[in-house]
């Protein structure tokens, strides 16, 4: 846009032009600024912004955020840029100096950090930086015998100026005593500049910049939620397994029940867990039963899946019969909450084709033109016992009674809510019924199983899903690897958060079907050490990696049939990946670093097989604990099959050091071994997959 410069103009309204001819009448605005989209420092590309602010970007409590901006202006003057942080209340609660990123690109960075809940906003300015310009050019100038009794008069003016304006009686001081030596021409020159750009000046000046024509942006919304939301390690498992009884002799099971499933409990959460995840618990559709590894005939006593949801004994809003009554459901959320495990429910909107709605209320569904209702195909897979739902037919009876039933279990203890395919419905309907359960309670948790395209996994995340399933599973690769974890820690964070899960009921990679135990450990710290989310379904400590041929899915799949697992057993045979996930959901308990999404750096490696990444955090001070740093460094060999050597190239500055040793190191403790070692930018390694296949370190501050 272009913004005319108006003119002076005659009594008789003709403007005048500089020889006295009448040109075009042009009005005079009060302020030729008013109204324009740039201001006077040019602020763009704020992030993160999703679609203008229409919705509001991710946080976590005490998670960073990063912030970003494009930030210039004409000439050669330096410029400051700044990150204010507003609480709900509408409050200052952060300012933080944002820094330049790139030689040439504008564009600045910085973290910002909300301490609760709530919906929050942010805003960056810009200003001229008036200290640093006149310091830069005083530097060059003097240096140059060019204009220094004007240069060092500018200086003395700037910092008496800022004597004055500044509130810190010390910092007023400092500008004082250097704005007087600046003036002092009994002094030689040298000594002059000296005191106009001491170290101390220079500090009073990050604590009380001097600023000029600061420009704002607009505010952006921020919505903060709970821990949970984004961070937390899962634990999937099937009630019906756990407690379940095979009788050799007949061949006939007996289902495990929440009685029994109790039992399963104290092992997940001593493992670290903090979610156990519970399969669809409701009623099994009897009609078109599939029976073991997804045939389409059922025996009279196979289970059928969990995900065939409704009978003659109920729907979404009943419990299997199996498994037990409400008050079992009760007491086991209660036990689970008794060891710090939340517990998570499948919310699979689809119907068995004898669930009650497909009799009451056959709108619900997709009536083919021989009247029959469509049952779930994704082609070439076929669910012949699922009845998807249609939600154009009476979109707000069948959302109405959804919400009851969401309702319903938040009211029997349940806080999150892993959703089976979301995609399949439309993102209009969990807009709506997300933010109507958030409104009512902020603290439930939705997680959107969601393997699907990138655009409707965007839109899923921005609808509401506080986090996501995500391509995770299939990149395997150090170059896959790289380019993932930079999209999912920077490029999508503002509305995506992922949920690394290292396979699923019907999710076994080639990778964990052909790498071994080795393959498990690796997949199991990469998802744990580069996600603050991540989760395991049950069997992957036991390394079961066998699969029905030519899938991805573990053949005498648990969907169509009982389980009945040697956890202990194992362990005490020492065939047990157990203690090692013991192990790192231990690691990340014990530093912060881990638990921020967006703090993730890369790092180079001379190997083609060993990614390294690093995360690091910079904690307040709290009543209790002096301000901190927390810092950790993987080095890992992604090929399952080999030994790896190498070296390092560390970039130091990601590290967030403050100091090296006089020799260029630091002290990392390997949080796998407990062994400690000097490192420093350059380190060699040695990674065997078949015993440790990666470094964790943890730098000592």
């Amino acid at each position: 846009m272009t913004a005319a410069i108006a003119t002076p103009a005659t009594e008789n309204g003709a403007a005048a032009t500089e020889n006295g001819a009448a040109g075009h009448q042009q009005s005079v605005p009060a302020d030729p600024q008013s109204g324009l989209r740039f201001g006077r420092i040019p602020i763009t590309n704020v992030q993160p912004v999703l679609e203008g602010g229409k919705f509001p970007a991710k946080g976590v409590r005490g998670a960073d955020v990063r912030v970003s901006a494009v930030v210039f202006r004409e000439g050669h003057d330096l410029l400051g840029v700044t990150a204010i942080l507003f609480a709900p209340d509408g409050s200052e609660a952060q300012r933080t100096r944002l820094t330049a990123g790139p030689k040439g690109t504008d564009s600045w960075v910085g973290v910002l950090t909300p301490a609760f809940e709530g919906h929050w906003s942010f805003a960056i300015e810009g200003w001229s930086d008036n200290y640093a310009t006149w310091a830069h050019n005083a530097q060059v100038k003097i240096n140059a015998d060019v204009d220094v009794d004007v240069m060092l008069a500018e200086g003395a003016e700037l910092l008496h100026g800022a004597a004055r304006d500044t509130p810190d009686e010390a910092a007023a001081g400092v500008f004082q005593h250097a704005a007087n030596t600046l003036a002092d021409d009994s002094l030689n020159v040298i000594d002059r500049l000296a005191a106009g750009t001491s170290a101390d000046v220079r500090a009073a000046v990050v604590r009380y910049p001097l600023r000029d024509l600061v420009t704002r942006s607009e505010s952006y919304p921020l919505y903060v939620e709970r821990d949970a939301a984004g961070r937390g390690a899962w634990y999937e498992f099937f009630p019906r397994s756990e407690g379940a009884r095979h009788d050799s002799q007949t061949g006939q099971w007996t289902s495990g029940n929440f009685r029994t499933a109790v039992d399963r409990l104290p092992a997940v959460a001593a493992m670290g867990f903090d979610v156990v995840y519970l399969p669809p618990i409701h009623p099994i559709g009897t009609v078109n039963r599939k029976g073991p590894n997804n045939s389409l005939t059922a025996g009279p006593a196979d289970p059928g899946s969990p995900w065939a949801i409704g009978s003659a004994d109920g729907g979404h809003d009943a419990i299997h019969p199996e498994l037990g009554t409400f008050e079992d459901f009760d007491a086991f959320v209660a036990a689970a909450n008794e060891l710090k495990l939340e517990v998570a429910l499948d919310l699979a909107l689809q119907c068995a084709p004898d669930h009650p709605w497909a009799t009451t209320n056959p709108e619900w569904f997709t009536t083919r033109i021989d009247g029959t209702i469509a049952y779930a195909e994704n082609p070439p897979k076929k669910y012949q016992d699922i009845y998807p739902l249609n939600f154009d037919n009476d979109p707000a009876g069948l959302s109405a009674e959804i919400l009851r039933i969401v309702r319903l279990w938040i009211d029997h203890g349940v806080r999150i809510f892993r959703v089976d395919n979301p995609h399949t419905k439309p993102v209009w309907f969990w807009e709506w019924l997300i933010g109507t359960i958030n409104a009512e309670r902020p603290d439930i948790v939705f997680l959107a199983e969601a393997f699907t395209r990138p655009a409707m996994m965007a839109a899923l995340g921005r609808a509401g899903f506080q986090q996501s399933y995500s391509y995770f599973t299939w990149r395997n690769t150090k170059e896959e690897l790289e380019e993932y974890l930079v999209h999912v820690s920077s490029e999508s964070a503002g509305y995506f958060r992922p949920n690394f899960f290292v396979n699923t009921p019907d999710i076994l990679t080639e990778y964990l079907q052909y790498g071994g135990p080795a393959a498990f450990k690796i997949r199991a710290i990469l998802a744990a050490m580069s996600s603050p989310l991540w989760g395991m379904y049950a069997g992957y400590e036991l390394y079961e990696h066998v699969a029905r041929p030519g899938s991805e899915e573990n053949i005498d799949n648990e969907k169509y049939e009982y389980k009945a697992r040697g956890f202990a057993a194992a362990e005490a045979q020492g065939k047990s990946l157990a203690p090692f996930v013991t192990k790192l959901n231990n690691i990340r308990r014990a530093h912060p670093a881990l638990l921020d999404l967006q703090n993730l750096s890369l790092h180079e490696s001379t190997d083609e097989a060993t990614l390294v990444f690093s995360k690091h955090k910079h904690i307040a001070a709290t009543d209790s604990e002096p301000a901190r740093k927390d810092t950790i460094i993987v080095v890992i060999n992604v090929d399952p099959h080999s030994m790896r050597e190498g070296e390092v190239n560390l970039d130091l500055d990601a590290l967030g050091l403050d100091q090296l040793s006089p020799d260029g190191t630091f002290i990392v403790e390997e949080l796998i071994t407990g062994a400690t070692w000097n490192w420093g930018k350059r380190n060699y390694f040695r990674l065997d997959a078949h015993m440790e296949p990666a470094h964790i370190l943890h730098v000592r501050s």
